[in-house]
Parts: structure tokens; sequence; C-alpha cells
């Protein structure tokens, strides 16, 4: 049997009291910014539309601050766009896990290098 390399994985959340924020969030917020609108965003990710609606409004109680501004169907149709203050959380998010993997692969290779 072939021996794999080890090797460590990161998942990044954000807690204020109880979990508000993570990948999921993350993922959501990043599909409905690219199909503006909250339907083909969950249809994307094969997700229920109900789901995504609770996972939206759960983060939005935990945050303290709106993360869609979405309007409803009709003649012109209806659609959805992140806030302000998504956007800004979501940049943010993304780049602390980015910078976080980056240290945790570096911190991991100094550690764990199989040839020392």
């Amino acid at each position: 049997m072939e021996k794999k390399p080890m090797h460590c994985t990161i998942v990044v959340r954000l807690y204020n009291d109880e979990k508000c924020f993570g990948p999921g969030v993350a993922e959501l917020l990043e599909h409905i910014d690219e199909e503006k609108s909250i339907r083909k965003a969950t249809a994307a990710m094969g997700m229920a539309y109900s789901k995504a609606w609770r996972i939206i409004k759960a983060a939005e109680a935990v945050l303290g601050f709106p993360l869609i501004l979405s309007s409803t169907g009709g003649a012109g149709g209806g659609g959805a766009a992140l806030t302000d203050r998504a956007k800004q959380l979501l940049k943010n998010f993304r780049t602390l896990e980015q910078d976080t993997r980056a240290f945790a692969e570096q911190r991991f290779a100094e550690l764990f290098d199989e040839e020392k």
C-alpha cells in the first residue's frame, strides 16, 4: 500500500458568541453576487432556496447587519445584491482564509518535513 503524504486542513470560521460566518455562507454570497439572484445561486449550488434564506437570516442575526438586498419578481423580474458591508466582509474573510492557509502550509512544512 502506497503511503500518502500527510497534510493539514484549515477551515476559517468567524464567531460572535456563536458561529456567524464561514466557507458555506461565503460561497452562497459569492454565487448571489455572481447570479444577482438567490434562486439562481441556490440552483448553482444544489441547495434548497429555503435553506439559503435560513443561512442568510441566521448570519444576519448574529452579525447584526443585512447581507443582501432583494427585490421580488414581477414584470421586471426580481433580484438580489450584496450589501456593501457584505461585500467587505466577504473580501476580508477570503483574505483571512488565504493568509491563514498560507501560514499553516508554511508552518506545517517546517514542523512535519518528512526528510528531517
